[in-house]
């Protein structure tokens, strides 16, 4: 017998060896792969779980006009994946070709892509579930005197048995198709162990059944596990929409929905759903989305409505919203994805945009009242101060609440009594001591009969349409905000809790951020939003409106004689033609500006409105005169960019909170009243309008970072009296 040879020596070297030139072998030969390993290769992308291949079965089967579907499941859908309908069943003659690879009734041309309208089309489904399952059909057409059934193996007809005949064998059936999909991934180890549980896929199962059988009107469903008397999903084919939702989710979701509908010729598109009201809130996003009938997924569409949503939901709400979206065909590419996921589609951003504008103002109409529902005190128990607080701000906001008692269960016990870490503790409560008492106080003797009290503004709702900006210029500018914003300072702003007024004369506040405390400059923040609030409702600004009308020319000029006395005496600057020079200009441009900025100015020379940019908030119209006067020489009135933006500036510089003069300190010497009035109304915005309307809209961008500076963090507090 021969001597055994080393391995090691004729093997190649492991993988991750480097290998020197001279023991490179020769280039290896490119050859085809067998048609079996292609078939399982294309399987295996189509087919990556059980809830894939249920997918395809029931698209299958409502393009095949079913009003009724029946899903059993074993196993999670790796024993056994049942579907049955009430379709028009396959013909006999095509049952031969059923399960080869691109065999479809759908689709003759490439050119027919463009105006699909079906659910299948490539005729890859069956096929591919041939090659990594045991699949059985058995159907019936109208005008077939029996059912048909057959077995397929590897894309082709079978044999039930071995030694059988593999032809379909003439059985009894009723009318439709049904298809049985056993021991799938059985040739597929490695993608069978990956599965950790039945329920885990069962779950997904269910999650895809419940999503067509709310969109598919006029279709029964029934989806059970085997051996289950009941049926999990069970929805009736005269449902409506709303029930189908309460059938498949509950009925907390069905009752604070709202409808959906909107519609454009431009970008050929019309969507409908139902979407939640600001009653309801859930853990995390349920969002049903079908583009042409077909159940796809959308993160940018999720995101935008998420955000949408962050105004009118408390912190951590989030929203439930069925959305179907019919485009255009042509306008729509549905060959993207190989388990067809994901589509694309043109003016995706326009058409976002105009979605989320419909979920603003239909949640705008119909949030008149708020329920909260509220746990019930035991005899004797103490009210948690930040209830008070809550119940408080929600009274004085002119919000309806209704109240309803409920017993506290273990669970919500159990997180009452979990004792926090002690570096986590943050004050959030309203009622709480803020920083300002700990400041000293100016002494300001003051008439006992003036008490602060709201700005006496009276506010007219009229029902004129949002307008919907189509602008690129002004598209161009809010994408030049989103890219310079600074995601962390962002956060920290959408989730403050706001302090107190530090600094008057320097317009600093102070607001918690987490386990954090920042210093923040109020005026150049709400530089900043006035300026991103001017470019996000363009053209859709509130008006204030004066009665009388003020003299524009008389505005200018006192306008003019403020600029010229902190300008320097050897500055030789010709006054007296600047007030005619920017009378004219606006006057020449007052559609204009009547248009896109509210800003009213009639044939006589009057000024007759200006911009409304946030409620509860009025400007200084002390600073209107400059205001005017600045439109002139530092608008751009040549390019329509440069003229937008800076316009917007100007006006966010008029709406910035201005510096009063300080409080008198010394006794016995008492404030004027009126800037005394001032300083409370001043002081009053700030905390309740201003501070609030940055933590929901505001985007804080890069250069807000010199203006916020932390002062105290909690925890590194802590670590500093730990080495004590």
């Amino acid at each position: 017998m021969a001597a055994p040879t080393s391995s090691t020596a004729t093997s190649s070297p492991p993988r991750g060896t480097k290998r020197k030139a001279d023991e490179l072998e020769a280039p290896r030969r490119i050859r085809a792969l067998h048609e079996d390993v292609v078939n399982k290769i294309a399987a295996g992308e189509i087919i990556v779980a059980p809830v894939h291949a249920l997918k395809e079965l029931i698209e299958n089967a409502v393009d095949a006009g079913s009003t009724s579907l029946e899903i059993l499941v074993k196993d999670g859908g790796l024993k056994l994946l049942q579907i049955t309908d009430n379709g028009c069943g396959i013909n006999k003659d095509d049952m031969t070709i059923l399960c080869e690879r691109f065999t479809t009734s759908k689709l003759k041309a490439f050119e027919d892509l463009t105006s699909i309208g079906t659910y299948g089309f490539r005729g890859e489904a069956l096929a591919s579930i041939s090659h990594i399952a045991h699949l059985a059909v058995t159907t019936k057409t109208a005008d077939s005197s029996c059912a048909w059934k057959a077995h397929y193996a590897g894309g082709k007809l079978a044999p039930a048995k071995p030694g059988q005949t593999a032809d379909p064998k003439a059985c009894a059936g009723r009318h439709g198709t049904q298809i049985a999909v056993e021991d799938l991934f059985y040739n597929v180890p490695t993608r069978r162990r990956a599965f950790r549980s039945a329920s885990e896929e069962y779950a997904k199962i269910a999650d895809l059944v419940g999503r067509y059988a709310v969109h598919c009107k006029n279709v029964a469903f029934s989806c059970k596990k085997h051996g289950e008397a009941g049926a999990g999903i069970a929805v009736p084919a005269n449902a409506s929409v709303r029930d189908r939702i309460r059938m498949v989710h509950n009925s907390a979701v069905a009752n604070e929905l709202i409808d959906l509908d909107v519609a454009n010729v431009q970008y050929g598109f019309k969507a409908d759903g139902l979407v939640s009201n600001a009653n309801y809130n859930g853990k995390r996003t349920t969002m049903l989305l079908f583009i042409n009938h077909r159940s796809v997924e959308s993160t940018a569409i999720k995101r935008a409505i998420e955000q949408t949503y962050s105004t009118f939901l408390p912190k951590g709400g989030k929203p439930f919203v069925y959305l179907s979206l019919d485009i255009d065909p042509a306008r729509v590419d549905v060959n993207v994805h190989p388990t067809k996921r994901e589509v694309n589609f043109l003016n995706e951003e326009e058409i976002i945009e105009l979605i989320c504008d419909e979920i603003r103002t239909r949640l705008g109409k119909v949030d008149t009242s708020r329920t909260f529902m509220t746990q019930s005190l035991l005899v004797g128990g103490k009210t948690p101060s930040i209830a008070k607080a809550a119940t408080t701000a929600e009274e004085s906001a002119g919000i309806k609440t209704t109240t309803s008692q409920r017993p506290a269960t273990s669970a919500s016990r159990s997180v009452a009594t979990q004792k926090p870490y002690e570096n986590n503790l943050i004050r959030t409560d309203a009622k709480s001591r803020k920083i300002t008492a700990m400041l000293p106080q100016a002494q300001r003797v003051s008439s006992p009969s003036r008490e602060p009290g709201s700005d006496g503004v009276v506010y007219e709702y009229t029902d004129k349409e949002p307008t919907t900006c189509r602008l690129s210029t002004i598209k161009e500018l809010r994408a030049s905000v989103r890219e310079d914003m600074h995601s962390e300072l962002t956060d920290v702003f959408a989730n403050h809790t706001f302090v107190g007024i530090a600094d008057e004369r320097k317009r600093i506040a102070a607001m918690q951020g987490g386990v954090k405390l920042f210093l923040v400059d109020y005026g150049m923040v709400a530089a900043e939003y006035f300026y991103q609030l001017g470019l996000t409702d363009f053209g859709n600004f509130g008006v204030i409106r004066f009665n009388p009308p003020l003299n524009l020319r008389e505005l200018l000029e006192i306008g003019a004689a403020q600029a010229k006395a902190l300008e320097p005496e050897e500055l030789d600057f010709d006054w007296e033609q600047v007030v005619p020079a920017v009378a004219a200009q606006l006057t020449s441009r007052k559609a204009m500006l009547a248009e896109y900025f509210a800003l009213e100015i009639s044939d006589d020379g009057e000024l007759l409105s200006i911009p409304l940019m946030l409620k509860g908030y009025m400007p200084s119209l002390a600073k209107l005169p400059n205001f005017l006067l600045r439109l002139g020489p530092h608008v751009d009135w040549n390019d329509e960019k440069d003229c937008f933006q800076s316009f917007l500036r100007e006006l966010a510089k008029f709406y910035v909170p201005e510096v009063l003069p300080p409080e008198p300190t010394e006794g016995g010497i008492t404030e004027d009243d009126e800037v005394a009035d001032r300083r409370g109304e001043l002081r009053r915005a700030i905390e309740n309008s201003l501070f609030p309307a940055f933590k929901s809209r505001l985007v804080a961008t890069r250069s807000l970072l010199k203006g916020t500076i932390e002062v105290a963090n909690l925890k590194g507090l802590y670590r500093v009296f730990e080495r004590c």
